[in-house]
């Protein structure tokens, strides 16, 4: 790939930041600090989309969305999803749905890919350490998606959409309340038949890999006066999920039955004018049973409940405190027995800010007791220093670590469970520049990231040990404007992801990358592009294979009908470009044959047109 093209969408956005307007992003964060505030006063990177993002760039998936936030990158090996957050590991970025982890208990990871689109309000992601306000596994960083909430009257909306291979999308909802209490509703049922996702067409992988998706999801909110309120939610997504025994001389037909399902209530209220406190009782399950493999059939489910008390402090106009407690429980539920099946975390943590005339400050400390690994203490500090009336200085320090999973510890014997294993921990300095100019917003950070006892398979003692280290460098951009009703943003990184003992870039990260958005409405009728580049990344530790880099364009338009009827229609991978994102190995014969290597396939060109129907009642 030509290392010159990613210049250029970043001189055409140079051009277009000559513009009149500056686009107007949301204008507030929770995710930064657990609690509401100014996006400009939070002193940790972010990015956030809300509803309107999702709907004007035509997002079917989160996956969709986070591919646009610098310093982001996702992976599909086969179908199965992959993110790394500043190059950390999907295991070493925290999710949160509406304040509670979804992460499978035993790989670590999150499948965002099932998270049901039609039920999200907002997804905000905050790049860089937060384990002193979080506690476990927020190294890479955070992302939170917010559920829907109803709205006052009553509106029903209807949803279908029919795109390629055989894709047929479904979704109905109906909220409505008043100033007091609103509530929502809804479901969908999503089918495509999917593409074959391997390269060598043997046997039954030469068949399309499908995937099925049933979503139901309902929230309450209400109010009691002007201090009190409460609220409860439950989302589920279940379905089955066709993949290929990409590594099997012999493939069988197997598919993955996955459930992933939360339930969310929280009660809050101003206890007195200068203290507000909120209490969040949560409860999730992620369910995963392979059928029809023929070596890997089995069932593993992550139950997990949490109870958190949230304390917000006013200590004068200038100075809050922000100090809380978490609980949580894990529960396993395996087909193979672990050694232990559950475990418990007790964080306690609090966090200070203060806003002067000439610089503001943060700093919070953690305090986590696992049941299993023992204690751990994470802090953060950050100085803003405002340059101008429109620029803005950070420099920041964060430490932070990742919990080993069930299967680091508990895993099966021959598996390599080792009980003994300590957490990851890490530290990050980083710098931040923020700035309006030429009615533009602008954001860069350079930062450092040094990850100490990472845990990985050891071969001289054929179990998981904290052995390795790595150290990541890197550098994100992200400009936005709106130029003659042109809204633009895009986005740049560049990263050096580094194995600290063998000097290797770590796999799968692609070390310069590029997205950028464009749209425009014409009254009635909207039109937008979305071009993103990546370079080419490892595809072992040994970086002895290369998956080579890509481009890809994407096209979408909308034109609102009538009043109550929307239609839109999105085109991806315009050009139809051949790209792979993983590999695999097939055994040329029944082991212990040698293998040859193999290319995943990734979906070309696809097309899905949808119509929205709201009715006024």
């Amino acid at each position: 790939m030509n290392k010159s093209l990613l210049i250029i969408p970043g001189l055409l956005a140079c051009a277009v930041a000559q513009a009149n307007d500056a686009l107007n992003l949301p204008e507030t964060i929770i995710t930064a600090s657990r609690l509401e505030q100014p996006r400009e006063s939070a002193l940790a990177a972010n990015t956030v989309f809300d509803r309107d993002d999702i709907e004007r760039l035509q997002a079917r998936s989160v996956p969709e969305l986070l591919r646009r936030v610098p310093g982001v990158q996702l992976n599909s090996n086969g179908g199965v999803l992959s993110y790394f957050v500043r190059g950390g590991k999907t295991d070493q970025t925290l999710v949160l749905v509406d304040g509670q982890r979804i992460a499978s208990a035993t790989t670590g990871g999150a499948r965002l890919d099932y998270l049901n689109i039609d039920n999200i309000e907002r997804v905000e992601v905050v790049r860089g350490p937060r384990s002193a306000v979080y506690g476990a596994d927020a190294i890479g960083g955070v992302i939170q998606i917010f559920t829907r909430q109803g709205q006052a009257g009553l509106q029903p909306t209807i949803r279908l959409g029919v795109g390629s291979n055989h894709t047929f999308e479904r979704s109905i909802d109906i909220s409505g309340g008043n100033d007091n209490s609103r509530f929502i509703l809804g479901a969908t049922l999503n089918e495509t038949e999917g593409f074959d996702l391997t390269e060598d067409n043997l046997g039954n992988d030469r068949d399309d890999d499908g995937q099925r998706t049933k979503s139901y999801f309902a929230r309450f909110d209400h109010a009691f006066n002007e201090d009190w309120s409460a609220g409860l939610s439950v989302n589920e997504q279940n379905g089955k999920s066709e993949f290929d025994d990409a590594y099997e001389f012999n493939p069988a037909n197997p598919e993955n039955q996955f459930r992933v399902r939360g339930y969310a209530a929280y009660l809050q209220g101003q206890l007195t004018t200068s203290w507000r406190s909120r209490l969040e009782l949560g409860s999730s399950e992620d369910r995963n049973k392979t059928v029809g493999s023929r070596f890997n059939d089995g069932q593993i489910k992550t139950e997990r409940h949490s109870v958190s008390w949230l304390n917000y402090i006013d200590l004068s106009a200038d100075q809050q405190l922000n100090v809380g407690a978490d609980w949580q429980r894990d529960k396993l539920d395996s087909t193979n027995a672990y050694t232990k099946d559950r475990r418990e975390n007790i964080g306690l943590f609090a966090q200070h800010s203060w806003t002067g005339e000439s610089i503001s400050t943060e700093l919070g400390v953690r305090h986590d007791d696992n049941q299993h690994f023992g204690e751990h203490n994470t802090w953060n500090a950050a100085l803003a220093i405002p340059s101008g009336d429109s620029q803005q200085w950070i420099v920041s320090y964060a430490t932070a670590f990742r919990a080993p999973t069930f299967n680091d510890l508990y895993a099966p014997p021959g598996w390599g469970g080792n009980p003994d294993l300590d957490p990851e921990h890490s530290r990050t300095f980083e710098l931040q520049w923020r700035g309006d100019l030429l009615n533009s917003q602008w954001e860069a950070s350079l930062y450092r990231t040094d990850i100490k006892d990472l845990i990985v398979w050891d071969s001289s003692t054929f179990q998981m040990n904290n052995v390795d280290e790595a150290r990541i460098n890197g550098l994100e951009l992200a400009m936005s404007t709106d130029v003659m009703g042109w809204a633009s943003r895009t986005a740049v990184s560049f990263i050096d992801p580094r194995d600290r003992q063998t000097g290797k870039t770590l796999q799968l990260r692609a070390k310069r990358t590029l997205t950028s958005d464009l749209d425009r409405q014409f009254g009635d009728f909207g039109v937008g592009a979305t071009w993103a580049l990546f370079s080419e990344r490892f595809a072992d530790a040994a970086n002895s294979s290369t998956l080579a880099g890509y481009g890809t364009l994407d096209l979408r338009a909308n034109w609102q009908a009538t009043a109550s009827t929307r239609l839109d229609l999105k085109v991806s991978n315009v050009l139809d470009r051949d790209y792979h994102l993983g590999m695999y190995q097939r055994p040329t014969a029944p082991f212990p044959a040698p293998s040859t290597d193999y290319s995943y396939k990734e979906q070309g060109r696809a097309a899905l047109l949808s119509v929205t129907w709201t009715p006024q009642l």
